[in-house]
């Protein structure tokens, strides 16, 4: 008796209709932003955890500190000037070029600290470079994604 039951829930369970989520066109899918979302949470998460268990002196953890919020500001940044562009949105060739030349200097103050870092043994340098990298990805994608949510629902 139990298994003609279960084979009736069963047949419920299939002609009941499936709930869709409608997506607007252009917009990012839920799986993408929350994975980048997971992404930028786990890398600064983890650079932030880096840091805090690190030995080193307070001086030199503001160092990297403040090289990561420079390296996620000057990454959203030029994210935004390069899209704007493409859109054909104006952007000033002087702002343009300050966010590609702050992006590098980020990225060149990270390595140039982890490279002159005695303290810190290869494979800490190792997680912090990968940390960053991870963090400065996560942060140009979820500014994409939330200006093609964005751009989506305007269209509507």
């Amino acid at each position: 008796m139990s298994n003609e039951h279960e084979v009736l829930l069963d047949n419920e369970k299939q002609n009941e209709p499936e709930i869709k989520v409608e997506r607007r066109e252009g917009e990012p899918t839920g799986a993408f932003k929350g994975a980048t979302w997971a992404a930028l949470i786990v890398g600064v998460g983890a650079y932030f955890i880096g840091l805090f268990n690190a030995n080193m002196e307070l001086n030199e953890k503001g160092y990297y500190f403040a090289v990561l919020i420079f390296g996620l500001y000057s990454s959203v940044s030029l994210q935004k000037a390069v899209r704007d562009k493409d859109e054909g949105i104006p952007v000033t060739s002087i702002y343009y070029g300050i966010s590609w030349v702050a992006l590098i200097v980020a990225i060149l103050l990270m390595g140039i600290g982890l490279y002159n870092a005695g303290s810190i043994v290869l494979s800490e340098k190792g997680f912090y470079g990968m940390s960053f990298v991870l963090s400065l990805f996560a942060a140009i994608t979820v500014q994409k994604n939330i200006r093609d949510t964005q751009r989506a629902r305007e269209r509507d």
